[in-house]
């Protein structure tokens, strides 16, 4: 059975792309979609992705513009509209939790494989609460005790589909840096890299390292996640994520580009026996 509010996501993300289809088939931009629910074309690309709520009536519109007349079509998509609008569990950490990262937690739910590449800090993912508790410490240095607890437990809540056996796949590519960088401590970070020789052993858990020695490599650019969802008819997502903002792209000539450097990553990276071995040659040395 999905989470709670899982469903929801797919059903947001399904319901989107299935009107952008519609409209590509009538040979409509966004800008005209938009005006005609008397709407911008920003909020019909939000909409196509899936990173927003739907209104009945907007929906109602659309189909009436792209030429959806079938009573059974109409009433099947406008079904997805109040299953798309049913409030994730993630709902309640609103309060520390931005919009445009709300949007993430909703598509990593949803999500049947993830593959992420940091540069900077132990994939969320993956840390633990004592590591996660000093990455939002240092993020947020005036963030009340509540906030950060609050933050930490929506982190930890977000990891337990991973330690399910039938949990989703995640494959991890990270920067040797982030490893040598002591965050927290020597204790937390002990802690942490332990953590990851634990989860490694994890079915649906694939742990790579890109060493110092390749110098450049194909993701300079820096971190981003790939998602892929279990409908068929759903293209992958792109994160990425920036200081106060995120980039979500779902267009294949975006998306190819990260999908040939995740390739190229896990190509040059350690292989998970590797990966073993290089962190317990750095946890010999704390």
């Amino acid at each position: 059975m999905d989470p709670p509010g899982s469903g929801s996501t797919v059903r947001r993300i399904m319901l989107g792309a299935s009107l952008r289809r519609l409209r590509e088939e009538r040979g409509l931009t966004r800008d005209v979609a938009g005006f005609h629910i008397r709407a911008s074309e920003s909020k019909i690309s939000r909409m196509e992705l899936g990173r927003v709520g739907f209104k009945t009536r907007d929906v109602e519109d659309l189909l009436t513009l792209y030429g959806v007349s079938d009573d059974a079509e109409r009433r099947a998509l406008l079904e997805m509209v109040r299953e798309a609008n049913t409030p994730g569990w993630w709902h309640k950490y609103s309060a520390v939790l931005p919009q445009w990262f709300s949007t993430y937690v909703g598509l990593e739910e949803a999500a049947s494989l993830i593959r992420t590449y940091e540069v900077q800090f132990v994939p969320g993912l993956l840390q633990t609460a004592n590591y996660a508790r000093a990455v939002y410490q240092l993020g947020n240095p005036d963030a009340t005790p509540e906030d950060i607890d609050q933050r930490v437990h929506l982190r930890m809540q977000r990891q337990e589909r991973f330690t399910r056996k039938d949990g989703p796949r995640l494959w991890a590519v990270i920067d040797e840096a982030t490893l040598r960088r002591t965050i927290g401590g020597g204790e937390v970070m002990s802690e942490q890299l332990q953590h990851l020789l634990h989860v490694a052993t994890f079915p649906n858990i694939t742990i790579q390292v890109m060493p110092f020695r390749y110098g450049m490599h194909a993701a300079e650019g820096g971190a981003f996640s790939i998602m892929r969802f279990p409908e068929s008819d759903l293209s992958d997502v792109v994160y990425v994520e920036q200081l106060w903002g995120a980039l979500y792209l779902d267009k294949r000539e975006d998306i190819d580009p990260y999908l040939t450097a995740m390739e190229q990553l896990c190509v040059e990276s350690t292989t998970p026996g590797g990966t073993v071995e290089l962190i317990d040659g750095l946890l010999r040395k704390m």
